[in-house]
């Protein structure tokens, strides 16, 4: 009962929060934050476990049957953490509200992420929707943003069912996730295949499915957007790897030169777009695009050491993104505004702020040291083994990029003249460095010792890309 806790205490305290009266600030905070915290104890706890009660026999077998993956467990630990930091750093209206949406909206991704049926993974899918689309309409009052948001994702979302009530026909169960023994064969396969793959691509995003998202990382509060941008982006990676590359790898590795050239293109868009924005937000929105892009390109290379490189980077990409949008949130409620035109010169003031900014934007260039170089290292060596050497060569270009863009995100907010008519705050709180401090230290550990996110046994994903990945050469 433990793992069906991981869903169900984050909802539950989610709905409390949204019908109590109570507008204490320090209350909203401190359950949400006792709440994620929970979540990340039990997930260590609940590691292994499994809980099932089949609720549908007809016209397949489907099952709510939750329980971690190999994979998903890292996932799962990875959203526990980055929904407490973003809570603990959050200050905004209504904030008892809010932090019910956070707690709604990690719950439904925990149920995503442990899924073991497919049918359960699409109604999670659209589920952690909501609390995003509230939001987008509450806070931010974004209401184009909001549907936009909303029809990208729920279309893939359709895809996804259509695809899912096509897989319990024809297999006769969704009850599949995490198994190795399940393999669909037949004319409709392709079909399904992508139905599956247009969901994920969305909610990675990938070019050209990707015009929704730099609107809503802009215009939805920071706190939330960093959940969204670190752990609902892996949504459709995951889905590659646990559904794509297990149940249907010949199709993944005929389609994989689509997939291939979607994820250089996403890659070397998202890095050109974002050296040229001038509004902080939308800098780290474009240049996930291209680190997102990135992992594509590493999972259709269909390579296991590019593959191992890819779950590395999406947890790396995780924590320097939800450690930008929270450090990029405290800058803009400082000086009341995110634009590099205006900012400049608030490190002379905010050396703490200056300090956390500088890590985070050095774990997102590939540092060495930190997460984010383990993985690209990995994932370049991967893809060159694979034998798209023409990929690995594009690939290099984002990358010098990326240098470019986050030190111009640095210098234009930190360093220079400072602006006269710009406030001058408080440096950097205690609750704030809290709030960072789990992101800094994980991408350390991470950086300096990645042997965790290594080894671990990937089981079936591995068997399949080591299986294929002499096809690709």
């Amino acid at each position: 009962m433990l793992v069906l806790s991981l869903v169900l205490v984050p909802i539950v305290a989610g709905f409390v929060l949204l019908v109590l009266r109570n507008e204490n600030p320090v209350m909203s905070r401190t359950v949400g934050a006792l709440v994620a915290a929970f979540t990340f104890g039990a997930a260590i706890a609940a590691h292994g476990q499994e809980w099932s009660y089949r609720w549908l026999t007809r016209p397949f077998v489907a099952s709510f049957h939750i329980g971690d993956t190999a994979i998903s467990y890292w996932l799962v630990l990875l959203l526990a953490i980055c929904t407490f930091c973003a809570i603990l750093a959050a200050s905004v209206p209504r904030q008892r509200a809010f932090v019910g949406q956070m707690l709604l909206l990690e719950g439904a991704m925990m149920g995503l992420f442990l899924a073991r049926d497919l049918l359960l993974f699409a109604l999670f899918w659209d589920l952690m929707l909501l609390p995003v689309f509230f939001v987008l309409l509450g806070w931010g009052e974004h209401v184009a943003t909001a549907w936009r948001y909303f029809i990208y994702n729920f279309a893939g979302g359709l895809f996804l069912l259509l695809a899912t009530a096509a897989f319990g026909a024809l297999y006769g169960s969704t009850d599949v996730i995490g198994r190795s023994d399940v393999h669909l064969a037949g004319a409709w396969v392709p079909w399904i295949f992508w139905g599956f793959a247009v969901a994920f691509l969305v909610k990675t995003p990938v070019w050209p499915l990707h015009t929704w998202m730099p609107l809503t990382y802009s215009d939805t509060p920071s706190p939330m957007v960093a959940v969204v941008s670190a752990v609902q982006s892996k949504g459709g990676l995951y889905g590659f790897i646990a559904i794509g590359m297990a149940f249907m790898p010949e199709y993944v590795k005929a389609y994989a030169p689509i997939l291939i050239v979607l994820g250089v293109i996403s890659l070397l868009y998202g890095a050109f777009v974002a050296v040229t924005q001038n509004d902080a937000k939308r800098v780290v929105a474009y240049s996930s695009l291209s680190h997102l892009g990135l992992i594509v390109v590493a999972l259709a290379s269909l390579n296991a050491t590019a593959l191992q490189g890819a779950l590395i980077y999406m947890i790396a990409h995780g924590l320097f993104s939800a450690a930008l949008f929270l450090v990029l949130g405290f800058v803009e409620s400082r000086e009341e505004t995110r634009s590099l035109v205006r900012l400049g010169g608030i490190g002379a003031t905010n050396p703490r702020l200056a300090g956390a900014l500088c890590i985070a934007a050095l774990a997102a260039l590939g540092l060495p040291g930190l997460a984010g170089f383990v993985g690209e290292l990995i994932i370049l060596t991967g893809i060159f083994q694979a034998g798209l050497t023409w990929a690995a060569i594009l690939a290099l270009i984002p990358i010098v990029l990326a240098s470019a863009y986050m030190l111009r995100l640095f210098q234009g907010i930190m360093n220079g003249p400072q602006v006269p008519d710009l406030p001058v705050r408080r440096d950097l709180g205690w609750l704030e460095g809290l709030a960072l401090a789990p992101l800094v230290l994980a991408l350390v550990v991470l950086g300096v010792n990645p042997h965790a996110l290594t080894t671990f046994d990937t089981g079936a994903y591995n068997a399949v890309a080591t299986t294929l990945q002499g096809g690709t050469r």
